[in-house]
């Protein structure tokens, strides 16, 4: 179901710019086949809102979320018997799938879709034809389309954020050594009210070697800590923090300023049902209630549940036309700039916003619902469980 449309007032356009890059031809192409006007310059580029008090102001309303997964058959049956292929990437995250174009996905193919994006969270479908426009369709039906105030868009179709690492170095150079944002291991809007859900990247001109990208699992990076350390965590919350940063309307002399937001350290996916860690370490700013030594030391071993556990990561190879479809409640991700910024890379990008993160403490792991438990894991459980009983009396 399309959401309700939202009032972009606060992002009204200035007068466009003429390009200040030549676009990759395959980019160029493919937008021109989709009726995307280039005639007053590529990208089109919002009116950067001045202050912080302006941004809070745009989805600062919570509203309700209904998650496609959630109208999902559970076999999965529709779109998985239509693909030709279904290949795990490894045992725990990412799924491809071949044999399927996304614009051509039934109601109940995308509903089945949302749902394998939640279990395995990142799946991929190469040689893909997709305009921005439908990309954008795609996007509105896994929930709100964000509309980012500080990002480059495609012209006449709000919400398809440009990604072009090329226009990026222009504010912010990349080199070997510090190779540029992205290639921070982090998570999409989690300074929104209600942060991001799926995110479908298509990705149209990559380089011939190089540029790919990695993903972690916040299920298995929650289940790669001790039941005891869990319980110490359920329920905390952090503060998360916006990439880019806003004037303070009413102490101006106090420079430049981010959006801040606190939700839970560990969420619940609404439609799984699992528990899942939730932080990154470029804009994860401190445990609530912890002093700033206590939470650093904390979060930075969390970040390294993520970042140095292989065995609960994907890295996927680009290949011209393909689609990246990710939920960022539950994974976190990085781009690798290994290609040096010497070839073109281009996509376009939509977010789905999805619900407030909220935790409950009787949700079980991933491994616990799928029952694949080893006795070692059971026993630990077991005896937490009693902890937490004794402690109830």
């Amino acid at each position: 179901m399309a959401p309700a449309a939202i009032d972009t007032s606060i992002l009204d356009t200035v007068e466009p710019k003429k390009d200040t890059l030549a676009l990759p031809e395959p980019a160029r192409q493919r937008l021109i086949r989709s009726g995307v006007d280039l005639s007053n310059g590529y990208p089109y580029r919002p009116l950067v809102p001045l202050y912080l008090q302006d941004v809070y102001k745009i989805r600062d309303a919570e509203r309700i979320h209904e998650d496609a997964g959630a109208r999902a058959d559970k076999s999965k049956k529709n779109l998985l018997s239509a693909a030709t292929k279904v290949i795990d990437l490894t045992t725990h995250i990412g799924t491809e799938i071949e044999g399927l174009q996304l614009k051509d996905l039934a109601p109940e193919q995308r509903d089945e879709l949302a749902l394998l994006i939640a279990e395995r969270s990142v799946v991929f479908f190469r040689d893909q034809d997709i305009t921005p426009q439908q990309q954008k369709e795609l996007g509105e039906w896994f929930g709100e389309v964000e509309v980012h105030p500080q990002v480059p868009q495609v012209p006449g179709v709000l919400g398809v954020t440009v990604i072009w690492p090329d226009l990026q170095a222009q504010d912010m150079p990349a080199n070997f050594r510090n190779p540029g944002g992205a290639s921070r291991w982090h998570t999409d809007l989690v300074h929104e009210r209600q942060p991001a859900g799926i995110t479908h990247l298509h990705n149209d001109t990559v380089p011939p070697v190089g540029g790919d990208t990695l993903w972690a699992s916040g299920y298995g990076a929650y289940e790669k800590l001790s039941p005891e350390f869990r319980r110490f965590i359920d329920g905390k919350q952090a503060v998360y923090r916006s990439a880019h940063a806003y004037l303070d309307q009413e102490n101006l002399n106090a420079g430049p300023k981010f959006i801040e937001r606190i939700h839970p350290l560990v969420r619940v996916h609404p439609v799984t049902g699992w528990k899942a860690l939730w932080v990154n370490r470029a804009m994860t700013l401190r445990i609530v209630g912890l002093d700033k030594s206590e939470s650093d030391l904390i979060l930075n071993y969390l970040y390294d549940m993520y970042e140095k556990n292989l065995d609960i990561q994907v890295r996927f190879r680009w290949t011209a036309g393909t689609s990246a479809l990710w939920d960022n409640r539950i994974t976190i991700h990085s781009a690798s700039w290994d290609y040096g910024g010497k070839y073109p890379r281009h996509g376009t990008r939509v977010t789905s916003l999805a619900e407030v993160p909220y935790f409950n403490p009787k949700a079980p792991t991933r491994r616990q619902a799928l029952g694949l438990l080893d006795e070692e894991e059971k026993e630990a459980l077991s005896l937490t469980a009693d902890q937490v009983d004794s402690h109830s009396l």
